[in-house]
């Protein structure tokens, strides 16, 4: 009997883990982005909650409170982009062996804040990946601690009231970056073979075909994020949005309190996902770029087996504003139209089919 709410299947090799990657990552370290103001940038991603540690005439570096060198890296550039982000490995050999992936750097000593080594490589999408070991990490930074919540059975605020101070909410550390590529299926398996990255959850088209893929690292028996990187089918390179752990709940909304004080240009939110579980909101940054601050994200240890599920705008959230049509707008400038007529022609995980089910699907 034909069952119209069973759960479409797989109908293509990726995202799939990897049985033997080159190496497994262990963290996302930094992302890299460029622009023509730092000090503008400086602005929002301070009202953000990121605090910025070293910044010179040409480059800006901002970090959270854990223990790590930076995460935010932004280049002085005439044109506003995204250039990659950095993944740590376990081993000078790790780096060796990525030197061997064609369009390599050579084991280079780094020269941003925490020094260590690195090689830079791009993916099948053009997107720069720098490998680091041995980062010397900072020190821990002090942030408040999470706000105990009296709940219906338990209550352990007793003569006490909450009163979280009215000032933007510490990023604790950059939590994941999400990819928009024409080449899903290259892109997906180059992180899984070359990385380890294993998809937690795939989100599919009726007939089965992925589109989005949400991939942790593989840490063992080490339980980590539902997703560090994330890829989306796309018609172009580009990047979707990034996102920060804050300490609570509390914490997100007090961020959309001061942003919205501070005049920033709200994306969507405040709800929670419903693949990775994390409470979100969305902000934009003065070129359009989408920040998330999040909390009560899920952790798998890499025996968690794959999710498969139906993507919708009602797959997002569990509760909360219903995602926006804007959320997920591309830009259409003309270089951008070029681009997807481009990768319409050379692309094999481009259709015009494809296309018009998103479009129906997302607005």
């Amino acid at each position: 009997m034909n069952n119209k709410n069973a759960m479409p299947q797989l109908t293509t090799p990726q995202p799939a883990r990897h049985p033997q990657p080159t190496v497994k990552a262990q963290g996302l370290t930094h992302l890299i982005f460029q622009r023509p103001d730092l000090n503008e940038a400086a602005r929002f991603l301070t009202d953000f909650g990121l605090i910025a540690s070293h910044q010179s005439a040409e480059t800006l570096y901002l970090r959270g409170t854990e223990p790590t060198a930076y995460c935010y890296r932004v280049h002085r550039s005439e044109k506003a982009g995204f250039v990659g982000f950095g993944l740590a490995v376990e081993s000078l050999k790790d780096l060796e062996k990525l030197m061997q992936i064609p369009g390599a750097s050579r084991v280079e000593a780094s020269i941003h804040p925490g020094g260590g080594h690195c090689v830079r490589l791009p993916d099948p999408s053009g997107f720069i990946v720098e490998a680091v070991y041995g980062q010397s990490p900072g020190e821990r930074l002090e942030h408040r601690a999470p706000l105990p919540w009296n709940l219906a059975q338990e209550q352990p605020r007793i003569n006490a009231t909450q009163r979280p101070p009215i000032k933007p909410p510490e990023v604790l550390k950059l939590g994941h970056v999400v990819i928009e590529v024409a080449d899903y299926q290259a892109t997906c398996a180059w992180y899984t073979r070359h990385f380890g990255f294993i998809p937690s959850d795939v989100q599919v088209l009726p007939d089965g075909t992925p589109i989005v893929a949400f991939m942790r690292l593989d840490l063992g028996d080490r339980p980590a994020d539902h997703h560090t990187l994330a890829i989306a089918q796309g018609f172009m390179a580009t990047y979707s949005h990034s996102a920060y752990e804050v300490v609570d709940a509390d914490a997100v909304g007090m961020g959309q309190r001061v942003l919205r004080e501070r005049g920033w240009e709200h994306s969507w939110g405040i709800g929670r996902h419903i693949l990775g579980s994390q409470i979100f909101d969305y902000w934009q940054d003065p070129w359009g770029d989408k920040h998330e601050h999040y909390c009560d994200g899920d952790i798998f240890t890499a025996t968690q087996p794959t999710g498969i599920h139906p993507v919708s705008p009602e797959a997002m959230a569990q509760w909360g504003q219903r995602m926006p049509k804007s959320f997920t707008k591309p830009r259409m400038s003309f270089s951008n139209v070029r681009a997807l007529i481009r990768n319409l022609r050379r692309s094999p995980d481009l259709t015009i089919g494809k296309l018009i089910t998103l479009m129906r699907m997302f607005g």
